[in-house]
């Protein structure tokens, strides 16, 4: 007949193993990745878009699962921002070497009233020959703006006008779920650190 052991053995049996058990669980946890960028895992906004590419094509997130996404809202006329913004993501994929292929770089104009297709068309591809412009009516444009939380503003300049707004890039993973706000200052070489642990969750 088998004798079940004290509760005072038993109590010694579980302070004996504990740190061995402990070992062995924490062995099984993933560490938590530490982006540079910010992490927005989970948001309620930032979800997605319908809009147009230069080929008048309606696009949404779904047609680029299978890749990360790296998305801003811009124009094409911007004198500093949009082309410093562009001009990372191209060096950010260069980074990220042959898993720069499983990144997808788009760029929504907020300025749909000069920025016909043929122009973001030739704009975008001037940075990168993949990456793709995106345009809507003033209606999809501030319903995609307000989406992503983006600030846009038409403010006149003599004859003509320039636009304000904000300067995030938004970071979708592979699944189209938002993962990652990367502020302007931030370096390519920063950005492709978080870009390349974030695709090696979906390797």
């Amino acid at each position: 007949m088998r004798i079940a052991p004290s509760s005072h053995r038993r109590g010694l049996l579980a302070l004996a193993f504990a740190p061995l058990l402990g070992v062995s669980l924490a062995g099984c946890q993933k560490a938590p990745v530490a982006y540079k960028g910010m992490d927005i895992t989970g948001a309620e906004y930032a979800r997605g878009f319908t809009l147009q590419d230069a080929q008048g094509q309606v696009r949404t997130l779904a047609d680029f699962r299978g890749k990360a996404v790296m998305l801003f809202f811009g124009f094409t006329q911007c004198p500093d921002v949009c082309p410093t913004a562009l001009t990372r993501a191209a060096e950010i994929r260069q980074l990220l070497g042959t898993e720069g292929q499983r990144l997808q770089v788009l760029f929504i104009t907020i300025d749909p009233e000069r920025d016909t297709p043929a122009v973001l068309s030739t704009y975008t591809q001037a940075f990168d020959a993949s990456f793709i412009g995106l345009f809507g009516d003033a209606a999809q444009t501030e319903a995609a703006a307000k989406e992503f939380k983006v600030y846009y503003k038409k403010v006149p300049t003599g004859s003509s006008y320039t636009m304000d707004h904000s300067a995030f890039s938004y970071v979708f993973d592979p699944e189209g779920k938002p993962r990652l706000v990367l502020r302007h200052e931030q370096s390519a070489k920063d950005c492709a650190d978080d870009l390349r642990q974030l695709l090696q969750q979906f390797a």
